[in-house]
């Protein structure tokens, strides 16, 4: 049973938080975003506007969702949703808490929900003063409107003395690539791009590196060391591995939002039974990368102590 992965966008008034997701929409290529405003008053997203309304929902042209609810409906139009999108992207309140809002979802007794990480955006020109605390729940943070700034290594390196080793993404108008936060549905191989692709290509897409790594079996302990300590500018980890450690031969697929992370194991069926990862980011060294994958390969899994295996147990889904 495939799980829809919920990722919660969060950030201060004013920070651009509704401006990412009509980015998102109108860059979805086919994915079906059902997207979830936890707020109230006119908030305008393309095509629809939610006036104060609980439980609304309005269908895009695109495939998408867009739907208002409060707090206390969550779960159940979570419910509704999973059956017809391929993921689903919360607008926290701008007063909202990020970890009450996590909270739920994680909470959430659905078992085809999955927990995709918190993204908050952070208004580069008008930094705010409190931002320590809602840094404590960000897996990645989006420094958003960097145009605007005189000095934007600065404010990297401020959120960095914040929250150190939390991975920053620089941008303008909310203008991030999709890929980051989950798996879009990839464009046709054939057929031509239409003027809105070529903008979206600009915006979007040229600024991200993407490493590919393909390899055989994968020490635990030193592979989990690889994703706790990720080179600067790696957002993103998406793919399978193959541990073939005593009792645990299945399939594990890898997602990374950030700092979040999240395993799930399944069967190899037909399957190749080897490792397959592809890491998104800026800036990437991809020789230096695919070395530090090859140090944790595994020659001998049989003789890994299967007690290794706990650090990437605790992150399957309860």
């Amino acid at each position: 049973m495939r799980q829809i992965p919920v990722i919660i966008v969060a950030g201060f008034l004013g920070s651009g938080k509704t401006t990412l997701l009509n980015h998102l929409l109108t860059t979805a290529r086919g994915t079906r975003i059902g997207v979830v405003v936890n707020d109230f008053g006119a908030i305008g997203i393309d095509a629809m506007t939610v006036a104060g309304q609980v439980d609304s929902t309005v269908s895009l042209s695109n495939g998408c969702l867009c739907c208002a609810v409060d707090a206390s409906g969550l779960d159940d139009l979570l419910d509704r949703l999973v059956a017809q999108v391929d993921v689903i992207v919360i607008e926290a309140s701008g007063l909202a808490e990020p970890q009450t809002m996590a909270r739920l979802v994680l909470g959430s007794e659905n078992p085809r929900v999955a927990y995709g990480g918190l993204v908050l955006l952070v208004d580069a020109a008008e930094f705010p003063h409190d931002l320590e605390k809602h840094l404590r729940v960000a897996d990645l943070v989006v420094l958003n409107k960097i145009d605007r700034v005189d000095d934007p290594e600065l404010m990297l390196d401020v959120v960095d003395h914040l929250k150190p080793g939390v991975p920053v993404v620089p941008a303008d108008h909310g203008r991030i690539d999709p890929a980051l936060l989950f798996d879009p549905r990839e464009r046709p191989a054939h057929g031509q791009l239409s003027f809105e692709d070529l903008l979206d290509e600009e915006h979007t897409h040229v600024h991200y590196d993407s490493v590919e790594f393909t390899g055989e079996a994968m020490n635990p302990v030193r592979l989990m060391a690889f994703l706790d300590q990720r080179p600067a500018g790696l957002y993103r980890v998406k793919g399978f591995v193959r541990f073939d450690v005593p009792g645990h031969r299945q399939r594990f697929s890898l997602h990374t939002v950030g700092a979040f992370l999240r395993f799930e194991r399944s069967p190899w069926g037909k399957h190749p039974r080897r490792t397959e990862l592809v890491l998104i980011g800026t800036d990437l060294d991809a020789e230096a990368i695919r070395g530090q994958l090859a140090d944790c390969t595994e020659p001998d899994p049989n003789a890994v102590d299967p007690r290794t295996m706990l650090e990437v147990l605790r992150h399957l889904p309860a």
